[in-house]
């Protein structure tokens, strides 16, 4: 290959593209932060976390084609929706070139036409739950896999089916190679932590979206909040649930249970629940009357966050969930729906249209939006499929805009879910652009792709740090996004939005403090780029090349220069005795 200056990448008129064996010839933009995270995945098992759209889907195909390049290298990557592995098959075949093409395993296949099939290609996609049926009849071997990919890695916890699939592949392989990859893997170190053992991860590569390399690269992403008013017919609907939970609070603050200060919320009442079993414990009868009130708390403080903050469909569908799922045997919930005030409650919702406020505010958005640029995307999330229909309803019949609904697949409360084929189908008519809104549940939060999607809505804050990232990725990943978010005044909108911020702050925190603690074998800087190459205009420069003029390029320059002069012959006055330095790589008390 031949070699070239830093100044001849800086004056490349067109962008750079990876070149190697296995990869199409111009579809994988040259990026320095990128091959940086190969590079250091190859040398082991590792957790990737880098910001959504970034392109870790780009680190992903270079590490794969670098294990297919091996003699008898097969790999198996797991995602954890039937719409995440459609889109990466389809990206897989477009980008890696491979005699037998790539295939796809998911439930949609019988477990009988399963068999052949895990032996039939070099590179496997799959839901994990299939990867652990099959593996437990001992129709899949894992170890004749060389590597493992696991994307939204931050699932390999307790027992989803994405950590036992790593389990398995762990004890099945001689030598287990694992690449995780997340953009949010959790604000807690002991979760991270998990994931690391999880995957067998012996070092973690986390990039920021601040970096100097990443700069230029992601889109620009506008965040708004948008305060609505609860009207006044859903305040006083909540009104008598608030005096009941009101009730059974103060009460529980006098027998000592409920101790924390401020407004009734959810950690609160958790914290209580904790402190009543602690009581039956030590031998206290009147615990177990405590555990039967906050368990009503719990149930009415989720009731009252559905009529303030969601609306007449989502306080109806959890209404009829309490009716119809298992635990509505228990004499606790049969009692709670046979009180009055709920019973008239459910009269009142059944025979309700939909007044939210949010609806409103939501059908506004997106008229202006679609009038304003036709060929817009639009992305609104929503946590309940009541919800996501009354969404629908209010949408029908603006000018120029078709929404569909993007939900799972089982059927509860009276509203049918959708196939994962029909799921497919839904997310393929959203990207050409026959439908232009889609109106998603918490399924269209991980991964998808969708280029042209400019504006997402978030009819409600999540609490969640995960949920708030993996939803704020599906826009900007190619151009400029925008990120509304519906918080309804007063209500615990507030507080899901500030928890979701904290923790947030706090990942970063956690995923280096575990990092610090891994065992990070010895790793030689750029030596696992062999083969890769970068393509400027007619050229071809090594791809450890690239990588180094990069890093020269962007390297922050020294603005001043100490100009001190001083005397190196000049005995040491105040020489510190060897034993109070710091050993090398001791970074604190936990280090001895």
């Amino acid at each position: 290959m031949k070699l070239f200056s830093t100044l001849a990448i800086m004056e490349a008129s067109v962008s750079p593209y990876m070149s190697h064996a296995l990869l199409n010839d111009g579809l994988v933009e040259a990026r320095a932060y990128q091959l940086e995270a190969v590079d250091e995945a190859l040398s082991g098992s590792m957790l990737l976390v880098m910001p959504t759209a970034a392109g870790k889907t780009a680190v992903i195909w270079m590490a794969v084609a670098k294990k297919l390049e091996e003699e008898g290298g097969r790999v198996m990557m797991i995602a954890p929706t039937v719409g995440l592995v459609d889109q990466h098959l389809r990206e897989m075949r477009r980008i890696v070139s491979l005699e037998q093409e790539a295939i796809s395993i998911t439930g949609q296949i019988s477990p009988s036409k399963r068999v052949g099939l895990w032996e039939s290609s070099r590179l496997i996609i799959a839901t994990p739950k299939v990867v652990v049926n099959d593996v437990n009849k001992g129709v899949l071997k894992l170890s004749l896999f060389s590597l493992l990919v696991v994307d939204e890695a931050h699932h390999c916890t307790g027992e989803h089916a994405m950590a036992l699939v790593c389990d398995s592949f762990i004890a099945d392989s001689r030598a287990p190679h694992i690449i995780g990859v997340t953009a949010s893997p959790g604000h807690r170190p002991e979760s991270v932590r998990e994931i690391c053992s999880r995957t067998g991860a012996t070092r973690i590569h986390i990039r920021n979206s601040e970096e100097e390399m990443l700069k230029g690269y992601l889109s620009e992403l506008e965040v708004r909040e948008i305060s609505v008013r609860v009207p006044d017919e859903m305040i006083e609907l909540a009104q008598p649930f608030v005096i009941w939970q009101r009730g059974i609070v103060d009460r529980q603050r006098r027998m000592g249970r409920y101790v924390l200060p401020g407004m009734i919320n959810f950690a609160g009442l958790s914290n209580a629940m904790d402190r009543a079993k602690s009581a039956i414990g030590r031998g206290e009868v009147s615990g177990y009357q405590s555990v039967s009130q906050i368990a009503i708390g719990m149930r009415l403080h989720h009731l009252i966050n559905c009529l303030m903050s969601q609306g007449v469909s989502a306080s109806r569908e959890y209404l009829e969930r309490l009716e119809n799922d298992e635990d509505s045997s228990k004499k606790s919930v049969r009692d709670f729906l046979r009180d009055p005030r709920v019973r008239d409650l459910r009269e009142k919702l059944d025979g309700m249209e939909e007044i939210h406020s949010k609806i409103g505010a939501v059908r506004r958005m997106i008229r202006e939006r679609i009038r304003r640029d036709p060929e817009s995307r639009v992305i609104v999330f929503a946590n309940f499929r009541d919800t996501i229909a009354s969404l629908h309803d209010s949408l029908d019949g603006l000018e120029n805009v078709k929404a569909v609904r993007f939900v799972g697949q089982s059927s509860r409360g009276g509203r049918e879910g959708l196939s994962p084929k029909n799921q497919v189908a839904r997310l393929d008519e959203f990207r050409r652009g026959d439908a232009n809104v889609l109106l998603a549940t918490s399924i269209g939060e991980e991964g998808l792709d969708i280029p042209s999607a400019d504006l997402v809505i978030f009819y409600e804050p999540v609490s969640s740090e995960i949920r708030t990232i993996q939803r704020r990725g599906r826009t900007g990943r190619r151009r400029l996004g925008e990120v509304i978010v519906l918080i309804a005044e007063g209500t615990r909108d507030e507080g899901a939005k500030a928890s979701a911020l904290r923790r947030e702050e706090n990942m970063q925190r956690a995923v280096h403090r575990v990092r610090r603690g891994l065992p990070r074998t010895h790793h030689s800087d750029l030596s696992n780029l062999d083969g890769f190459g970068v393509a400027i205009e007619d050229r071809i420069i090594d791809a450890d090349d690239f990588v180094t003029s990069e890093r020269e390029k962007r390297r922050t320059p020294i603005l001043e220069i100490d100009g001190t002069v001083t005397d190196i012959d000049a005995p040491a006055a105040n020489k510190l005795p060897s034993e109070s330095i710091r050993p090398r790589g001791q970074y604190g008390l936990e280090e001895f």
